[in-house]
Formats: C-alpha cells, sequence, structure tokens
C-alpha cells in the first residue's frame, strides 16, 4: 500500500522550535516526529510513502533518505502553498498504484495509535471513494465535525462549527481511492475539508467514517508536543520507533542525569545533555547540549539544543530556543518563549505571558 504524508506547514505554533526545524523533524522521545508515523505506517502494511513537503523541503529528504523503517521514500515538493486538497493532488504525480487501490493520507502533526488496517479495510469492504478516521471530542467546535449515519457513512462535514451536531471529528488521516485523488484540480490551492469531502457528499459519492476513539493528539502547539512526547516516553501510546523501553524518563546517549536529581514524568534528556545534582525536571524535552543548573525546576517544557537554565530557576510551561540562556533565579511561566541565543541575566523577577 502506498501513503502520501502531508508536511509542508510552516508550523508557526510552535515558533520558535520550527524556525529552524520543520514541526515534522522536531526530536520527540528521542527521534524526529515522523520516525513514529513512518514506523507505524509500515507496521500497517504501507510499503511507500511520498513526502508531500514545501518549507525547508531539503530537510526531510537529509533526514530519511530513500528508505527508512522498512519504507520506500519519494519526496515532492510544492513551489506554493496548496492547501491540503492541493497538496494531495501534486504528490500523487509520484504514486504507482492503480485506480482502484487504497492510498493512505496521514498528516504530520498528527500521532495517533488508532488502527490503520482496519480504517483501510471499512473503505474496501463499503467501495468507498474516501473513508475518514473520526475520533470524539469534549469540544467538538474546535475541529472539522463529521456526523455519519447508522451505516457509518458521512453525511456531512462541518469544518469548525460553532454549533457541532455530533461529537465526532476529523482526526486527519484519510483513505482515498486513487481515482477519487484525481478528480482534485491540479496546480490549485484546494482544501479536503471545505471542498473536496463536502463536494463528494453532495454528489453521492460513498464517503465512510471509521470511528475509533483511542489515542489522539494534534501536536501543532507546544503544550501538546511536550505531551506527546512524555505519552510516548511513558508508554501511553507504543512506537515501533521509540529508542528504548517506556518509563518515566528517557535518556540518550551521551547524556549526564546526576544521581542526585530528579527526572521523571515522560521527560527526554537529549545527546550530551547535562542535569546537575539538586535539579528536577518533570515532563519536558530536553534537546541535545541543554544544562538545567544544580537547584533548578524545569516543568512542562522544551530546552532546545544547547539551551542552559541557571542555579535555582524555574521554568513552567516555557520554551527556550536554541542556545537560549536563563540565568541564576529567574522565574518563567505560563507558555512564555525565549529565542534562540536570548539570554535573560541572573534576576529575581518573575516572567509569564500574562505579566
Amino acid at each position: 500500500m502506498e501513503a502520501i504524508l502531508l508536511v509542508g506547514g510552516q508550523g508557526t505554533r510552535l515558533r520558535p522550535l520550527t524556525i529552524s526545524t520543520p514541526k515534522p523533524l522536531l526530536p520527540t522521545a528521542g527521534v524526529a516526529f515522523l520516525a513514529h508515523q513512518l514506523a507505524r505506517a509500515r507496521a500497517a502494511g504501507v510499503d511507500r510513502i511520498v513526502f508531500a513537503t514545501s518549507y525547508r523541503a531539503e530537510m526531510f529528504e537529509a533526514a530519511f533518505g530513500d528508505r527508512a523503517y522498512g519504507v520506500d521514500l519519494v519526496y515532492v515538493s510544492e513551489d506554493e502553498p496548496l492547501g491540503t486538497g492541493g497538496a494531495i493532488r501534486n504528490a500523487s504525480r509520484a504514486l504507482t498504484c492503480g485506480a482502484d487501490d487504497p492510498v493512505l493520507i496521514l498528516n504530520g502533526d498528527i500521532l495517533s495509535g488508532h488502527d490503520v488496517q482496519a480504517q483501510v479495510e471499512l473503505h474496501e469492504k463499503a467501495a468507498a471513494e474516501v473513508t475518514l478516521h473520526l475520533t470524539v471530542a469534549d469540544d467538538p467546535s474546535r475541529f472539522g465535525c463529521v456526523p455519519t449515519g447508522e451505516d457509518g457513512r458521512v453525511t456531512a462535514f462541518l469544518e469548525k462549527t460553532s454549533h457541532p451536531v455530533t461529537n465526532q471529528i476529523n482526526a486527519g488521516c484519510y483513505v482515498f481511492r486513487r481515482s477519487a485523488i484525481d478528480t482534485i484540480p491540479e496546480d490549485e490551492v484546494v482544501s479536503v475539508e471545505r471542498e473536496t469531502f463536502p463536494s463528494l457528499i453532495a454528489s453521492g459519492a460513498v464517503v465512510m467514517g471509521y470511528v475509533e476513539a483511542g489515542y489522539w493528539l494534534d501536536v501543532g502547539t507546544p503544550e501538546a508536543f511536550v505531551r506527546g512526547s512524555c505519552d510516548l516516553v511513558l508508554g501511553k501510546l507504543a512506537s515501533p520507533a521509540m529508542p528504548g523501553d517506556p518509563g518515566e524518563r528517557l535518556t540518550l546517549p551521551g547524556a549526564n542525569v546526576s544521581p542526585g536529581a530528579v527526572v521523571r514524568g515522560g521527560t527526554t534528556v537529549g545527546r550530551n545533555a547535562v542535569v546537575e545534582a539538586g535539579a528536577t525536571v518533570l515532563g519536558s524535552v530536553l534537546l541535545d547540549e541543554a544544562f538545567v543548573a544544580e537547584g533548578a525546576t524545569v516543568r512542562d517544557s522544551v530546552l532546545s539544543r544547547g539551551a542552559r537554565v541557571g542555579p535555582g530557576a524555574i521554568l513552567d510551561g516555557v520554551i527556550l530556543g536554541d542556545a537560549a540562556v536563563v540565568g541564576p533565579g529567574n522565574e518563567l511561566r505560563d507558555g512564555l518563549r525565549v529565542w534562540p541565543g536570548i539570554e535573560l541575566p541572573a534576576t529575581a523577577v518573575r516572567f509569564s505571558t500574562d505579566a
């Protein structure tokens, strides 16, 4: 089976992490986020994936080459952003399957544990044009709302409506019949959510909903990115790409965690990163060469490459860019982001987004 992986977004909600690295390549539980998707796709029977790239397109091939995790990889880039539908149509020129074959569509910012094989089986049994993975949400108004009939057939696609008629939402993984992809206009900006799916439904085409409310997370925000990485480390979602066994922390080769430090909650400690004695790191992501000094506390935060936290400093829900420095005594909270290379001197002042 072939798949198209949508990885063209700029990841603006995750800045400064995505200034130098595309969101799908951010280290997540010790490996690039996409590694988890590639490994799970292979486990579901996918043997060839076309990357639909745009932002920093060259970095994807440099990261994975032409084969990774048992999957052959091909790269197709957009000169200008074409939307979800346009990106799928653009990438489809590299597909080799027949008109009636299923093509799996994956989004590069979704972490999901759903049964992809069962979704494909439903698609083929129903002879559908498209089969959407649907999950359930406490607040469906934030997502595409997708009601279905008793037979599982999708009756409407309501993108981010303030009055949802169901708690079923679009989970961002689709199975297309290849010929259905060919109906998307070429070289045009097209949204599958706002144009392709509603048009297929209106035409009477069979569009199915595969409902599974297992683990699902959109990692497009800093809070969700940290949560996704920690959940993988803790084993809340199994991934064949994990470079270690599930546990309270993942320590990568070359990392130095003092026996006198407390590091848990699914924290990843990157290569050559250091956590000194007396420091506490909870539910966080420390990338390569990050440094946490004695007496510092880091919670629900990301320290990018080479970022440093001084003695006694407190970080809670904070993002530090590459080589950012937080001096002793600082207290940073509530989603504060420190851009790469910025240095905050020693102080006793509290910083937060609402200060």
